[in-house]
This record gives C-alpha cells, sequence and structure tokens, in this order.
C-alpha cells in the first residue's frame, strides 16, 4: 500500500506535534522545518481540524495544537481521515464501472489487505511515533 504524500506530510507534522502537545504549531514553522508547502501543508491542517485531530487558533500566539493527547490518536484513524478521498484501486470508488465485476476474486483480497493495514495502524498511537523535543537555546 502507498500513501499519498498529503498523508505523508500529516503525518509528519502530527508527530512533530506530538512531541510538544500543549504547545501552538504554526504551519509556517512546520512547513521551513520538513522543507515543504506552506500551502500545502495549511491545507493537510484543515483536514485535520475538520477531522477533529487539531485545534487551530488565529492571531497572536496562534497555530494549531492536538485536540487530543498523543496517546489518545490512533494511526489509523489519521491515515483513514486523510485517506478518505484516494481508494487503493478504482474499482472500490464509489460507482466505479469494472468490466470484471462479479467475477474478480482480487477486488475482496485487496479490501482485507487493506482492512490489515489499517488495523495494524490503529494499534499504535501518535504518542508511539512523536520526534524527539527539539532543545530551547537558552
Amino acid at each position: 500500500m502507498r500513501l499519498t504524500s498529503f498523508t505523508d506530510y500529516g503525518l509528519r507534522m502530527l508527530m512533530r506535534m506530538a512531541s510538544a502537545p500543549g504547545r501552538a504549531h504554526s504551519t509556517a514553522e512546520l512547513a521551513e522545518e520538513f522543507g515543504l508547502s506552506r500551502n500545502h501543508l495549511s491545507k493537510i491542517m484543515q483536514r485535520l481540524a475538520k477531522g477533529g485531530i487539531v485545534d487551530t487558533r488565529r492571531g497572536s500566539g496562534g497555530g494549531a495544537v492536538l485536540a487530543r493527547k498523543p496517546a489518545q490518536i490512533r494511526l489509523g484513524d489519521i491515515v483513514r481521515l486523510l485517506e478518505q478521498d484516494q481508494p487503493l484501486v478504482e474499482c472500490f470508488q464509489p460507482g466505479a464501472q469494472c468490466t470484471l465485476d462479479g467475477r474478480c476474486a482480487l477486488k475482496s483480497r485487496l479490501r482485507g489487505a487493506e482492512t490489515a493495514f489499517l488495523d495494524h495502524l490503529d494499534q499504535s498511537t501518535l504518542a508511539d511515533i512523536s520526534l524527539p523535543a527539539i532543545p530551547v537555546d537558552a
């Protein structure tokens, strides 16, 4: 299974945020740290906020904070949220037309593999993969 860059970048941001869960993180700061597009990260942050993974604040001292403790955020839930519009294969899309429909033995196996992959991720939380805290210069 291959994850989209959208999910990869989202996981990276959350790994950093989990290292200081009570701190507000700006998209600009995260984009600079990872060498990624601020605009792209903003879209990811919006999806994470809509899905209840992060809370966002505007203004001075604003940014994004984790909505729950890292130990309460399952990796499978993050991947499901960020990959929600990316079916594993074309035939998983709603209304997809397949010339093999009704005769294909592959679809159910792919669905099972996808389920097993996400179930495995559900066994870990964001706390399990948080990045080491960045030292603060004195």
